[in-house]
């Protein structure tokens, strides 16, 4: 058989179901060609394969690449300033009241230019991709307007080709009122429903349509109004729920078979079984719950008894979580949500894929794609145990080796 990489000597996390933890394959060795994994499986069984690429793992371990599946990855200026503010006591009204909030993020984001929104943007991706990252969902929202909103998706789309990453972009035009529209939030919907988004989808800008469901967001009524449009322009939907409040936003994605359920903090849990029945994937975002010092925490125990697909993701943004290591996520979701390290891997493997609608990536097996990290550690745990102590030390995109 032809193979184009062959890694040998080495454990295997393939993420795949079954009764070994992180579907383990000890003293492994996987084949790629044509950017797909040929094979995988015990070396003891391995069939015989010609190729020149031959890789000693030294006893490490392979994984799927880590797909952080929702970021809110490109944006103008920062918040560092409103971060001290709130530090010194300054209630957040009264820094909103002043400019700042996410109103501040809008009009940087809208004054930027392309070249200083695509650079700042690849050096939060360039984090990522370090602690390997190979898939990385991107969401607009800091336009608010026809122009930037389109803008930003074409950079993400544009960080797609000239980068060795697979990005997935989300329209969120539904994510704050803009300052032109305040007060009339009604109207902003009817923009978005019948402005902006018929303008992404001829474009084929979104993968996926996200909506903030929150009384200090939208309501069902007026997201339900962006998820019919949504559905008709033949794109997927998500949405930002039960962050703060229970609105009830959660079954409203799901019965519209959502992607994914993000937040969820205020999820009663005799709502999971809708989201079971519809594979809709519950996102945590712990880096946000703990940059904004929240205290009600996901309903973890119920999820996992329902066996209810759980990922984990930065949720990089400027306001409530500037964080761009998804390694310190899973550490977080560890810590503050009581995830095992395992379901922390899971989360940003195998179930980040299903929450972007991704068949063949988050995976090792046969027919996947080629995305896999080779890291020099004892125990895939020690990837979600320690902060910033890991990086791969090789790295493959599609069976391109990176």
């Amino acid at each position: 058989m032809q193979a184009e990489w062959l890694i040998h000597n080495v454990n295997i996390a393939t993420m795949q179901p079954g009764n070994k933890p992180y579907g383990t394959i000890v003293d492994g060795l996987l084949a790629m060609a044509n950017g797909k994994i040929a094979w995988v499986g015990p070396r003891s069984d391995a069939p015989t394969f010609e190729t020149t690429n031959t890789i000693d793992g030294n006893g490490g371990w392979l994984t799927p690449g880590l797909i952080d599946c929702h970021t809110h990855l490109i944006y103008g200026g920062n918040r560092a300033a409103e971060f001290e503010q709130r530090q010194q006591g300054i209630p957040y009204a009264e820094i909103s009241a002043n400019g700042g909030g996410i109103n501040s993020t809008v009009i940087a984001t809208r004054n930027a230019s392309i070249g200083e929104l695509m650079e700042s943007a690849q050096q939060r991706l360039a984090c990522l991709q370090q602690e390997g990252v190979t898939t990385v969902e991107i969401k607009s929202g800091y336009g608010l307007d026809l122009e930037t909103e389109l803008r930003m998706l074409r950079i993400a789309r544009a960080l797609g080709k000239q980068l060795p990453i697979t990005i997935k972009t989300t329209y969120l035009g539904a994510h704050a009122v803009p300052p032109e529209f305040k007060d009339r939030p009604d109207d902003y919907i009817h923009f978005v429903c019948n402005e902006v988004l018929p303008a992404v989808a001829t474009e084929n800008l979104a993968d996926a349509v996200d909506l903030f469901c929150e009384e200090i967001g939208f309501t069902i009524e007026q997201c339900t109004k962006i998820i019919d449009r949504a559905r008709q322009s033949g794109l997927p939907v998500k949405g930002h729920v039960e962050q703060l409040s229970d609105m009830g936003g959660a079954k409203m994605v799901a019965a519209a078979n959502g992607l994914s359920v993000d937040h969820l903090e205020y999820l009663p849990a005799s709502d999971i079984a809708t989201l079971k029945q519809h594979n809709t994937v519950a996102v945590l975002l712990p880096a946000a719950f703990y940059y904004l010092r929240e205290k009600q925490l996901p309903p973890i125990d119920a999820m996992r008894k329902a066996q209810l697909s759980m990922a984990v993701a930065t949720d990089c943004n400027p306001g409530s979580a500037p964080v761009a290591s998804l390694l310190s996520a899973m550490n977080l979701a560890c810590v503050l949500f009581g995830l095992t390290p395992e379901e922390a891997l899971r989360g940003t493997t195998i179930n980040a894929a299903q929450a972007l609608g991704i068949k063949k990536k988050g995976m090792l097996a046969s027919g996947f794609d080629a995305d896999l990290l080779l890291w020099q550690i004892d125990s895939p745990a020690e990837l979600s145990y320690a902060i910033n102590m890991h990086r791969p030390k090789q790295i493959w995109i599609a069976g391109q080796h990176v």
